[in-house]
């Protein structure tokens, strides 16, 4: 075991991240637990690096933005034992909603910085199907009767809507115009093979049909086009800009990923896929939570030293189209600029809520392979309840 001197912090690299393959809610994962969800991608993330030592595991963080159920009693530590992990490789939960995926990597990541951890495994799930978000929660009325926070924050489309209205140049229009390329991308990258590589096949039982064998996403629209999307309703406001086609489904799934100390990887011969190089968690108005991206990305530039400039790929949830938009405007970039989420996004592949931040971080670490020229890249989200995400990446294959 490796110690880091006392003051010094450590690099810290992305061994390797996969996915099971998304689900509708109610759909292919109806029957299957959430805990086994997670199961499935740890023993994958164990069966792809059989150099590491499961006893050298110093813990495993998963979030669930809805710890009840099967994704309660401290899921981390739960799925664990059930993946065969020995019973000394301690884990917890942990909850930041959207960003609970990126909360588990960057909480483990600073515990390997500072030597506290070699190795960690990250992940997140969202069985939205059988948990829908907000399931059991009982906010707190002072926030809506002293006039805290709007009540449109507490529905997350309302929120988007919001967003448009703060934007007026996001147009309708434009925001479904994303969301079609978005599809077409997804669809271009399964033909080329880019996303299949990192996804864990699952078994899912259904009692009247039998077992299925989960290979690929199931939220995906392939063919969608502006015209179709056009005549979609607006649930959230009459005549708004809002529709089931531009915006992230209710999905299922989990991910998970390995971190290390870079000089541990090393010693256990693991691959380095990506550097953290820093990150930045923000709060703004819980309203117009898709703009929190904005913020974060700001400061996570401002603590490491960087500039949009720097950055030669981006990975960013799609939680709503508006919200990837209102980023694009802030930092001069076109909707169409080919650094950004060039495998699709969430409005395709799903957003199974606490797991999406490792599912943005896998595709920018197979990126960075294609891409040695970039050095940098990001991923970025929006967080429920008025919150943005940024974490920061250098690629190990640059040849600059």
């Amino acid at each position: 075991m490796f110690k880091a001197s006392r003051g010094a912090v450590r690099d810290v690299v992305f061994v390797d991240g996969v996915r099971t393959p998304f689900g509708k809610a109610r759909g292919v994962y109806a029957e299957t637990r959430a805990d086994d969800l997670v199961v499935r991608v740890i023993r994958d993330l164990m069966r792809r690096n059989p150099s590491l030592p499961p006893e050298r595991v110093d813990d495993v963080a998963i979030a669930a933005t809805t710890q009840i159920g099967d994704q309660g009693l401290t899921i981390g530590r739960v799925a664990g034992i059930l993946s065969g992990l020995p019973e000394s490789v301690p884990g917890y939960a942990i909850d930041r909603m959207c960003a609970g995926a990126v909360t588990a990597v960057t909480t483990t990541a600073s515990a390997i910085g500072i030597g506290a951890y070699d190795v960690a495994i990250a992940g997140g799930v969202e069985h939205m199907g059988r948990h829908p978000m907000g399931e059991g929660v009982d906010p707190n009325p002072r926030f809506v009767s002293e006039k805290l926070v709007d009540p449109s924050a507490l529905v997350m489309g309302m929120t988007a809507e919001n967003v448009h209205d703060r934007y007026p140049d996001i147009t309708k229009a434009r925001a479904d115009a994303y969301a079609a390329a978005s599809q077409e991308k997804v669809a271009k990258a399964y033909a080329d093979g880019k996303i299949q590589p990192d996804l864990v096949p699952v078994a899912a039982r259904h009692a009247e049909t039998g077992w299925e064998y989960v290979t690929v996403d199931e939220p995906p629209r392939p063919g969608t086009t502006v015209e179709t999307l056009a005549h979609l309703k607006t649930p959230f406001r009459p005549h708004g800009k809002v529709t089931a086609g531009n915006s992230a489904g209710i999905n299922d799934g989990a991910t998970g990923c390995i971190l290390a100390a870079s000089e541990v990887a090393d010693e256990l011969g693991l691959s380095k896929k990506m550097s953290l190089v820093g990150f930045g968690f923000v709060g703004v108005a819980p309203e117009v939570m898709g703009v929190g991206p904005i913020p974060s990305t700001e400061k996570a530039l401002a603590r490491t030293g960087l500039t949009i400039d720097d950055i030669g790929l981006f990975e960013l949830n799609e939680a709503f189209a508006v919200q990837v938009l209102a980023f694009l405007d802030h930092f001069g970039l076109a909707d169409d600029d080919p650094r950004v989420n060039p495998y699709g996004g969430a409005i395709a592949l799903g957003h199974p809520l606490a797991s999406s931040g490792v599912r943005l971080m896998t595709q920018l670490a197979s990126e960075f392979e294609e891409h040695p020229e970039v050095r940098y890249g990001l991923t970025a989200m929006c967080v429920g309840f008025g919150m943005g995400a940024t974490t920061i990446w250098e690629n190990p294959h640059h040849a600059g």
